[in-house]
């Protein structure tokens, strides 16, 4: 087998993604470039006698380094080890996605251009000859579409056909200056017999353009000491020919001027202005109208978290089912009680508590992927750019914002599409403030055990609402105190609206749930062994005897469950994780929270998922609740006051997110310190808030 290895590459919202889930049925493979928390997704499958693997790079507008996207795309495509380029553009814009191309044919690869979304291009009657632009590029350009499967087994051949060719030269042409002064430094590096990994074209455009790695790697080299005398001459005749000396601008409109040329001969555009604005404009008026623009928006909102409880409890009741059922079997086959509580009561118990809410988290994911996958996130950021202005945030904070509602570890990742650090910063601020899939199990449990389901899904609405509120009046003191800057005008790209890809939607969330599944196979798995050996040791034998001495001498049954009870109850107060948690009570006590409680949200620090893990071994180890009634939830209900629920709903809102978030946002923010004011930020906000919901709720 021949083996292939593409790096696809693109600006954003080209649909790169879509289309090598399309391309193959095989699991997208996601983790992190070395180095840097930049997400990478690579897909493999066989074609023929062909081995592919794909790297999808992140999306970028230019080949340059401003942004960790943009630089990881820039040093891979550089530095990667692959075979060929696989250039996706959308081909209803080609005069903008074009620009990145014709910096990829300085590349010296082989290159496959991808004319994307063609289905649409076809809709808004633009008509591409592909031949011809294949022609005046040199580079083979073939018209795919993810979504209606066009053109994607061409698109596989024609990149076996690249790759199996000789490398041919793109047609990329300047203006005369800048032609005459590559051919300068082409001669210069023939008269001195200097090879490069480049070819001699395509490192001379790089050193024009003032390449900072291509100056780097030549700088010790014998050849540079006359070459730079050379490009000082070069960037003079260049900028005496342009309205500029900025290379970076001299060259877009270099890339510019040669695309312009290329789609003029190979595009034909038919009423396209028309077809378009109509299109857009009509559902523009609707969705980001100033006045019920955002009332739309938190209906649709409301409406997935009513689906998100509504449908999400219909599979639930059969998960615990399962689980009951399993720890029962499973229980029924093991003689030592030791190993049958740890296995039963703390890995079932633990892992099923987690498990349960599977459901509820795979409508919201599905949900958020939905809005994205139309346009329609990137209208509400425009939507609420001037609300978000009043509470100092900028417009694009919506991104991150919004990704926060599925986890923090992408959202914190997110915030980068700010470019002004002070915006950046306090975005990354606020992300904690939305409440992340992980905390929905902790909600959807406590819901759950003190609202009816008619209600349920409107105070689950109210939850993440009343989360975001908080996150914009915490922005607005922020802005006022620490985070003080110049307002930055919004600008951001408006995709068109598109019809949901059912591929890529079930590629997404999929890939999250698994994610979640393996958590709940592993850590919290971990986790939860781990609050079961604390709670259950040290043994304290002379203590059981006693009860035991108690219960064989009362006849009355519901007598003797009583002191089982109080059995339990007394080994854990006396237990490792009892006298940590009996340590903290003192703090926790002005919130209403018991001990278990408390230690509950200490081990939430790791991960919010091991809260309703570390609830679910403790009470049912400590529950004097009936067999036949025997769930989580109802354990919660009995167990817990409805105070005190409130102010842990509060609390696990606010307070500091997860290990594994934590480290991303102490990279993304800067350092340490940062870290330690998030700390002492949302420590102070959570306990003082739940304070407050605590007394209310009293009251009420």
């Amino acid at each position: 087998m021949k083996k292939i290895k593409v790096a696809l590459v693109g600006q954003p919202n080209v649909g790169k993604s879509m289309l090598i889930n399309s391309i193959s049925n095989s699991r997208l493979h996601v983790g992190n470039f070395s180095g840097v928390t930049v997400e990478k997704s690579e897909i493999a499958f066989k074609h023929g006698e062909y081995d592919f693997t794909i790297v999808d790079l992140p999306g970028t507008y230019a080949f340059s380094d401003y942004t960790i996207e943009e630089r990881v795309t820039h040093n891979y495509l550089l530095d990667g080890d692959y075979d060929l380029i696989i250039n996706v553009v959308d081909s209803t814009n080609l005069a903008k996605n074009l620009q990145l191309s014709a910096e990829l044919m300085s590349m010296g690869k082989k290159i496959v251009i991808a004319l994307n979304m063609i289905d649409e291009a076809n809709k808004d009657n633009i008509a591409i000859d592909e031949k011809l632009l294949s022609s005046l590029l040199n580079i083979d350009c073939v018209k795919t579409s993810a979504t209606s499967k066009i053109g994607l087994d061409e698109l596989v051949e024609t990149s076996i056909k690249t790759y199996e060719s000789k490398q041919k030269r793109p047609k990329l042409i300047f203006s005369e200056p800048v032609e005459e002064e590559i051919e300068n430094l082409i001669d210069y590096f023939k008269r001195h017999k200097f090879n490069d990994k480049l070819p001699l074209r395509d490192l001379s455009i790089k050193l024009l353009q003032n390449e900072k790695l291509t100056y780097k790697r030549l700088h010790d080299d014998p050849v540079w000491t006359e070459l730079q005398p050379i490009l000082l001459k070069a960037d003079s005749h260049i900028s005496v020919h342009h309205d500029t000396e900025d290379v970076t601008e001299i060259f877009a409109q270099e890339y510019f001027s040669f695309i312009n040329g290329v789609i003029n001969e190979s595009v034909v555009f038919n009423n396209i202005e028309e077809t378009d604005e109509s299109f857009t404009q009509k559902l523009d008026k609707l969705l980001i109208n100033r006045y019920i623009g955002i009332p739309i928006f938190l209906f649709m909102m409301w409406s997935l978290f009513q689906l998100t409880f509504v449908l999400g409890s219909i599979p639930m009741d059969w998960i615990d089912s399962f689980f009951v059922w399993a720890g029962e079997v499973v229980g029924s086959t093991i003689s030592n009680p030791d190993i049958k509580s740890l296995v039963v009561d703390g890995i079932i118990s633990g892992v099923g508590a987690v498990v349960l809410f599977i459901p509820n988290i795979v409508i919201l994911f599905v949900g958020i992927a939905l809005l994205e996958s139309t346009g329609y996130m990137s209208r509400v950021a425009f939507l609420l750019d001037g609300f978000f202005h009043k509470f100092g945030l900028h417009g694009q904070s919506f991104i991150p914002l919004v990704t926060g509602f599925g986890c923090s570890i992408p959202a914190y990742m997110s915030a980068r599409v700010l470019k002004n650090d002070m915006d950046r910063l306090l975005t990354l601020y606020i992300i904690g403030f939305m409440s992340c899939g992980a905390k929905l199990p902790v909600y959807v449990l406590f819901v759950g055990a003190f609202f009816s389901e008619e209600m349920a899904g409107n105070v689950l609405f109210g939850i993440y609402v009343g989360g975001a509120m908080l996150g914009l009046i915490a922005a607005k003191i922020l802005k006022l105190t620490v985070f003080k800057s110049e307002e930055e005008p919004f600008v951001m790209e408006m995709p068109k609206y598109r019809l949901p890809s059912l591929k890529l939607i079930w590629h997404t969330v999929s890939n999250k749930t698994w994610m979640y599944l393996r958590k709940a196979g592993t850590f919290i798995a971990a986790a939860s062994m781990l609050v079961w050996f604390m709670s259950n040791y040290p043994k304290n034998d002379i203590l059981v005897q006693s009860f035991d001495q108690k219960i064989s001498l009362t006849q009355d049954e519901s007598k003797k469950e009583i002191l089982e009870h109080q059995l339990q109850e007394s080994l854990l107060a006396q237990s490792y994780l009892g006298i940590l948690g009996k340590t903290m009570e003192g703090v926790f006590k002005p919130l209403g929270f018991d001990w278990k409680m408390a230690v509950a949200l200490h081990t939430g620090l790791a991960a919010k998922e091991v809260v309703v893990s570390t609830l679910g071994v403790l009470y049912s180890l400590g529950s004097d609740v009936n067999e036949a009634d025997n769930s989580l939830k109802d354990i919660i209900k009995k167990e817990i006051p409805f105070a005190s629920g409130v102010a842990f709903i509060v609390f696990i809102m606010i307070y500091l997110p997860c290990l594994a978030a934590s480290v991303v946002f102490t990279r993304e923010a800067g350092g340490i310190k940062y870290f330690i004011y998030l700390f002492v930020l949302t420590s102070l906000v959570a306990y003082l808030l739940s304070f407050i919901a605590y007394r209310l709720a009293l009251i009420i």
